[in-house]
């Protein structure tokens, strides 16, 4: 390969790379801008002119959704499903995890991805009728114990399965030093292992509450009036007599801002989670 061609093969790749970066935004960023833009503006507008750059903006949309719902005891609603589903996953699935790879029960891990890839209806009907059986409809705290277990089904294997690789990186000799200084196996798990996968909790914690607080489908089967969070809220926008998407978006952005605002706090422990994961 001649010298010429070498600076013409990297300006290939460079352009290469900027259009997947262009790809990205258009896929990713614009879909966002949209819905955060569109919740200052009128609904009239977004949908006789969905891209008018000049359309009159205003607070309204918020208004509408925080006169019309309770927004904030929904919010906390989805707080208490999503925050304790992700600690509770975590709590059982690092345990888990690190059985696992200590073990090499690598037929258990499987498993558990099947369950993880299972479509999340095959759960909703066993979990409806438990629900009734055990009067969950008609008592807030069944039923906030019932939406919590159910999002378990999501946040379990995705902390298993993220902490995996993290734990495999972990040298066992590391852990039979401190076991000639008499450390448990709590302890060493605890003072030992944890400590070193801590960027894997980061992106364990940050997934799986981003995955949990976006899910529809158990919230809209199983929770009552008390314990409704927020993305089924955000479906009641839209009717078959009139659909208000201005304050659909509206409701959108603040829905998406706890999950946007989490990532940003872990943003570093995130990124070296998500590299450091697949190095040995």
């Amino acid at each position: 390969m001649s010298t010429e061609s070498v600076p013409r093969l990297r300006g290939r790749k460079a352009v290469g790379i900027y259009l997947g970066y262009l790809v990205a935004i258009v896929l990713f960023v614009v879909p966002v801008l949209f819905m955060i833009w569109s919740a200052f503006r009128p609904s009239i507008q977004i949908t006789s002119n969905p891209f008018g750059i000049f359309s009159p903006v205003s607070l309204n949309n918020f208004i509408t959704v925080f006169d019309n719902f309770d927004f904030a005891r929904y919010i906390l609603n989805s707080l208490i499903i999503a925050g304790t589903s992700t600690i509770l996953g975590l709590v059982l699935g690092g345990p888990a995890a690190y059985v696992i790879v200590r073990r090499r029960w690598t037929h258990v891990g499987f498993f558990i991805l099947i369950a993880r890839m299972a479509p999340g209806v095959m759960f909703l009907l066993p979990l409806f009728f438990f629900s009734v059986s055990i009067g969950a409809p008609s008592n807030t705290f069944l039923n906030y114990t019932l939406l919590i277990a159910a999002h378990l089904i999501i946040t379990l294997p995705l902390c298993i399965w993220l902490l995996i690789p993290f734990f495999e990186a972990v040298p066992e000799s590391l852990e039979e030093a401190s076991m000639i200084d008499g450390a448990s196996v709590m302890r060493r798990f605890i003072s030992v292992v944890m400590p070193l996968v801590a960027p894997g909790v980061a992106v364990s914690i940050t997934l799986s509450f981003v995955f949990s607080w976006n899910y529809f489908l158990f919230a809209l089967a199983l929770s009552n009036t008390e314990t409704i969070p927020l993305p089924v809220i955000a479906f009641s926008f839209i009717g078959e007599g009139q659909s208000d998407y201005g304050a659909l978006m509206a409701a959108s952005t603040l829905i998406s801002l706890p999950a946007l605002i989490l990532s940003i706090v872990a943003q570093r422990w995130l990124v070296r989670g998500l590299t450091g994961g697949a190095v040995k």
